[in-house]
């Protein structure tokens, strides 16, 4: 994206990189002039999300990510490198310079937006209409009162391959736009679109800006060969694992914390019944992200997922990736493995807050889990969930906490508290050596260079390393460009690395800046965070030209080796071939 380099300057001066960050992330300790923080992409209980304020870049040593200012609001935000300029401008009122290619990219997000306003107000206008009965039927049947679809905004995608298709085509929509904001499949023998959603009960997917930027299509018949729910496949506008359904609500409730379950219709059935503070993960297990952006809003969550044993799994899942971010967790066993929807409708408003009012913490529900599994009456088996309940407990990062459950589970097991702790102690050290072996794997000299991204691996390690060095070098005073002498980018053995020098040097000859948050433009996410990564490395600005031309010198050594290697399989081509010529 072709911003004016004067205006990117200004904008990444004006966003200082710790104000930003510190908006979404808890910057709570400091290690010389970095910050430190639970990491915002990736769950975690020790802080390895590092902010520099000197260099103006941040870092995870957990996961990997990394960048500049603008690179940050486009992994949080999911945003593409122009949005992430705007959303940026608008926060310290700078006004965006008019770009016609950025025009272009906004104007094509703006359509889909549009189109998907307009398919909203199509599919909930069908309700009304006579072809639509069956799903206007299913709605009243689940006990979704009118109130409860218009603020939902639920519709329903007729029994038709074009209805959709043809109308929005007659409003002035392309069959492309129909295809990019998912609305239209496409054939592959014909090519010919169709309405990707039919005979279904329909669910605007809905962010938390208000913008409709997706759907989810429920069916109304028991035919098993259908899916129960599709959503709309991945565009600009969604990301799955991204989304929670009622967050757009949710984020306004009173209630202090926030019920995570499987299904919409439990969404608008906790609403209905007085509980405003419900989210839906889509019916699959709750990501990473997913996590992250409950975090945004709440400090406390009650999950409160199907009894059966895809939910129990998925409540694990989602326990896992709560916890490493801090938050409060809370797990609501609904009796006879109803859903939420279910329990409420046979039993009331009144039950199910009795229940929210009993629920047991993440620690006592996976206790009762385990426990399930053991007779406890049989001493083979007690030892079994002994050794399991340790395990668990070992995971617990509250020493207080692994000492109150396990005197609990000792009591139970009628043992010494002092048993039960030796327990959970080796249960901790296995668990420690695991993680030095880890840490002892990731560190070793053949892995220390490589970037985690595969498609990024490093051909030849030791040249890569200083291909690196170069970079960082560059990345600090890109003056230093006058030591590399004749070093072109093919010299480079990692292609990657060989378009960063590319683009440090031709930046310099044209008198341009050259930072980490300019390069998110040209550079992919992935990219960025292993230069950032990079740039965390220790260099000596004191004997930067030794370290320079000490870098380049094993550059060409490792070229010359090559070309060593090369000359030697040709030479032993030669012969094995002289002696075949000579059989024959």
């Amino acid at each position: 994206m072709a911003f004016p380099e004067r205006f990117l300057e200004e904008l990444v001066a004006r966003n200082e990189i710790t104000d930003v960050v510190k908006t979404y992330v808890n910057l709570s300790k400091r290690s010389g002039s970095n910050l430190f923080g639970l990491c915002p992409f990736h769950s975690e209980k020790t802080p390895s999300f590092s902010v520099s304020p000197d260099k103006q870049i941040y870092h995870c040593f957990g996961c990997g990510k990394g960048g500049g200012v603008i690179s940050f609001i486009m992994e949080i935000e999911n945003l593409s490198f122009p949005d992430a300029v705007h959303f940026l401008a608008r926060r310290v009122n700078l006004e965006v310079p008019d770009d016609e290619s950025d025009r272009q990219l906004r104007g094509r997000r703006e359509r889909l937006l549009s189109l998907n306003r307009e398919a909203a107000r199509f599919f909930y206008d069908n309700l009304s209409r006579p072809q639509c009965r069956a799903v206007a039927d299913y709605i009243a049947g689940r006990g979704i009162s009118p109130a409860s679809a218009k603020t939902f905004g639920l519709g329903a995608a007729p029994d038709s391959w074009s209805a959709l298709c043809d109308e929005m085509q007659r409003r002035g929509y392309t069959k492309t736009e129909l295809f990019d904001a998912g609305l239209a499949g496409k054939s592959s023998k014909t090519g010919n679109i169709y309405d990707f959603f039919r005979n279904r009960l329909m669910f605007p997917l809905i962010d938390v800006r208000g913008n409709v930027i997706g759907f989810s299509g429920r069916r109304i018949t028991n035919d098993e060969k259908e899916r129960k729910f599709v959503h709309t496949k991945e565009t600009m506008l969604f990301n799955k694992s991204r989304f929670l359904f009622g967050l757009n609500l949710a984020k306004k409730t009173k209630l202090g914390r926030i019920i995570l379950v499987e299904g919409n219709v439990d969404v608008i059935t906790l609403r209905q019944a007085g509980f405003d503070n419900a989210v839906a993960s889509l019916g699959t297990s709750l990501t990473e992200e997913q996590a992250r952006l409950i975090s945004n809003y709440t400090r406390e969550v009650v999950i409160a997922y199907d009894s059966d044993k895809a939910g129990v799994a998925a409540a694990e899942r989602a326990i896992d990736h709560l916890e490493r971010l801090g938050v409060a967790i809370k797990v609501l066993k609904v009796p006879g493995n109803k859903d939420p929807d279910e329990y409420i409708r046979y039993n009331g408003a009144g039950a199910f807050a009795a229940l929210l009012s009993g629920t047991g913490n993440h620690i006592e529900y996976r206790l009762s889990l385990i426990g399930d599994k053991y007779d406890l009456t049989n001493d083979q088996e007690k030892v079994a969930y002994l050794r399991e309940v340790s395990e668990m407990l070992a995971t617990v990062p509250s020493p207080v906490a692994r000492e109150i459950y396990g005197n609990r589970v000792a009591e139970l097991l009628k043992i010494t508290p002092e048993g039960m702790q030796t327990e959970i102690k080796r249960a901790l050290s296995r668990r420690s050596r695991e993680r030095k072996r880890q840490l002892e794997r990731e560190t070793r000299p053949a892995n220390i260079v490589q970037p985690k991204i595969r498609a990024m691996r490093y051909d030849s390690p030791v040249s890569a390393a200083a291909e690196e060095g170069v970079i960082r070098l560059l990345l600090g005073d890109p003056s230093l460009l006058r030591e590399t002498g004749d070093l072109k980018k093919e010299d480079f053995t990692s292609e990657f690395l060989g378009k960063a020098y590319e683009y440090i040097k031709k930046r310099h000859e044209a008198h341009k800046p050259v930072s980490i948050a300019a390069m998110s433009a040209d550079f992919t996410a992935d990219e960025v965070s292993h230069l950032t990564l990079m740039m965390h490395k220790p260099a000596s600005i004191a004997g930067a030209e030794k370290a320079m031309r000490d870098y380049i010198g094993v550059i060409r050594t490792e070229q010359l080796k090559k070309t060593e290697d090369l000359l030697e399989i040709s030479r032993k081509y030669r012969e094995i071939k002289g002696m075949e010529d000579k059989d024959v």
